[in-house]
């Protein structure tokens, strides 16, 4: 299962990086289908950055004009960045079957990709094959992740009770 799991995470490794290379592309993106598949259109809007559209506000007690991004020290961080060290964490962990920490980061993982999937859907009206590939696979990991913590609890149990 821990090659299964490693294997899906290179995948969404290539859809986040293809996501990234989106963000920094200057020409046409390749991916620009039709008015709602247009994965430059996403990688370039303002929902494409932590340091962007996810900052925190500044101290309540600064000026408008004085309020930064917690982020504004280090720069807005690509969300395409996030999935690549997150798809990296995932893999090592299959890896290293460690199912229950595998399952506590895909959880997450899962539900910001669903609550990115919502913005393209409902804030911006256009989607990015990338970003949807990358979904998939999040939701096909949490998924994997989930039965492999499963089985190895079995298997666990199963081992305590034999050897009892």
């Amino acid at each position: 299962m821990r090659w299964l799991i490693a294997l899906v995470a290179l995948i969404g490794l290539v859809a986040s990086t293809l996501a990234l290379r989106e963000h920094y592309r200057t020409e046409a993106s390749p991916c620009s289908i039709n008015e709602k598949w247009d994965c430059g259109t996403v990688n370039k809007s303002r929902f494409a950055t932590i340091g962007g559209h996810f900052a925190s506000p500044g101290p309540p007690d600064a000026s408008p004009d004085k309020k930064k991004s917690l982020f504004a020290t280090i720069g807005e961080i690509p969300v395409a960045d996030v999935g690549i060290a997150g798809y990296v964490l995932l893999g090592v962990l299959a890896f290293m079957k460690r199912w229950r920490l595998l399952v506590a980061a895909a959880v997450p993982a899962l539900a910001f990709s669903l609550y990115l999937a919502h913005i393209e859907k409902d804030v911006l009206g256009v989607w990015c094959i990338y970003c949807v590939i990358s979904l998939g696979v999040i939701t096909l990991m949490t998924l994997l992740a989930v039965i492999a913590l499963v089985m190895d609890s079995r298997r666990s149990r199963q081992t305590r009770v034999e050897s009892a």
